[in-house]
């Protein structure tokens, strides 16, 4: 999925069977560094995040969706992983 703000995309090199990742086009640090784009792009972004979770749980059954920040977030540039797991959820 793509828009004039936001990518999301297939992670090159996926720790689950069903991981996409979810970027803002433009360089925004973390969740808690949000840059130039603030608070708007950050919506922008969960948007995408929302309907990619959406559309992973109507296919699986079930979406985990996460972030990281500080020492945990090894690329310096905010994404949000949406994921099936594999495992059956309940």
């Amino acid at each position: 999925m793509e828009t004039a703000t936001v990518l999301a995309f297939e992670h090159t090199r996926p720790s689950w069977p069903v991981h996409i990742v979810v970027v803002p086009k433009r360089h925004t640090p973390s969740l808690i560094q949000l840059g130039e784009g603030g608070e708007e792009l950050l919506l922008e972004v969960l948007r995408v995040v929302q309907q990619i979770a959406e559309q992973v749980c109507k296919e699986y059954g079930a979406a985990c969706v996460m972030t990281n920040v500080g020492a945990y977030q090894d690329s310096k540039h905010l994404h949000w992983h949406v994921l099936f797991r594999g495992d059956q959820p309940g």
